[in-house]
């Protein structure tokens, strides 16, 4: 049975090209420090609404080691986490956070090593009072997740695998993979050039 950490070695570009957009997280979702690690695990979801992070702050205490903690949110005034949050989670064994908000102490993140992809820093913490429930499907950058979805993310982007898909997605990614690694690039070019021309010629292009 595939488990989330197999799709640690598949690139987000790779995983993107097979799903399509709609699983793709939108432009702004970031890695917050550099170079980042690509990481990959099971989604555990969170809500938080506008200046509010109390649920997050639950979900570091209850997320199991190696998941995705991912955040709904949209919020970019108040932070959702800071560097202790980030210490404890990371303690805990959680993989990283995806949050469609900001964080604060983007230094200790940074050095401690603890994976926060999410839309910026700002040194304002949020409140402490609004209960919703985890692992409740949320909406992240355009991007339905649910509890137990694969979370893949690096430096280009973030994916979400449907984990009714996984199996079927991994293969087919690793099938992509080996097929690129036996190409070389003048075999890719030559290919390439053929495709493109093709479609020039089809639209009435002329050099």
């Amino acid at each position: 049975m595939t488990t989330a950490t197999e799709f640690q070695d598949v690139p987000t570009t790779t995983l993107a090209d097979l799903l399509g957009r709609g699983q793709v997280m939108g432009l702004g979702i970031r890695p917050l420090w550099g170079p980042a690690p690509r990481v990959a695990g099971p989604a555990y979801t969170v809500a938080c609404p506008p200046g509010d992070n109390l649920m997050l702050h639950a979900a570091i205490h209850r997320a199991p080691a190696g998941s995705v903690v991912v955040v709904e949110s949209g919020d970019l005034e108040y932070a959702l986490a800071g560097g202790n949050v980030c210490a404890v989670a990371q303690r805990r064994g959680i993989a990283a956070f995806v949050a469609d908000g900001v964080i604060r102490d983007l230094a200790e993140v940074r050095e401690m090593g603890f994976p926060v992809f999410a839309r910026g820093v700002v040194p304002i913490p949020g409140a402490k009072s609004a209960v919703r429930p985890l692992n409740a499907r949320v909406r992240c950058r355009g991007v339905a997740v649910d509890a137990g979805d694969v979370v893949v993310a690096d430096e280009e982007g973030v994916v979400v695998v449907p984990a009714a898909r996984q199996e079927e997605i991994l293969a087919a990614a690793r099938a992509r993979l080996g097929k690129e690694a036996a190409e070389s690039l003048d075999a890719w070019e030559v290919a390439h050039r053929a495709r493109i021309d093709k479609i020039l010629a089809e639209g009435g292009f002329e050099d």
